[in-house]
């Protein structure tokens, strides 16, 4: 499966998942797009085959509803639950990396999930 960062998650957290399980996760920090409106998130991240991963739940939810009635590419979204706080970068590393672990394949086209913390360390 196949990972992208929305800007409201720090890249440190994709660092700490490509070292722990060698997670394919790049951050919006990373690549430049950190700037970039809602929809253009989503798209960017479906074109290359990435489930978004973010905290904004009503936006993204709204954008998936917009590419379903657009029958826009769309690859998922993840969205971190509170008990997932910012500042806590390895226990959401931890939780991605279980989430690939669970479905390798990825998500199904417009799916959206929460993501909770990972109770496997």
């Amino acid at each position: 499966m196949k990972f992208y960062l929305d800007e409201d998650i720090s890249p440190r957290v994709a660092e700490i998942a490509r070292g722990r399980c060698q997670l394919d996760i790049i951050s919006a920090h990373e690549v430049g797009t950190h700037a970039w409106a809602d929809a253009a998130q989503l798209r960017y991240a479906a074109e290359r085959g990435r489930c978004i991963v973010c905290r904004n739940r009503d936006d993204f939810s709204r954008e998936t509803r917009s590419a379903y009635e657009a029958q826009s590419v769309h690859a998922g979204v993840l969205i971190l639950s509170h008990s997932l706080p910012d500042d806590r970068f390895t226990p959401i590393a931890a939780a991605l990396c279980a989430y690939d672990v669970r479905f390798p394949a990825g998500m199904q086209t417009y799916t959206i999930e929460f993501l909770g913390p990972s109770t496997s360390g």
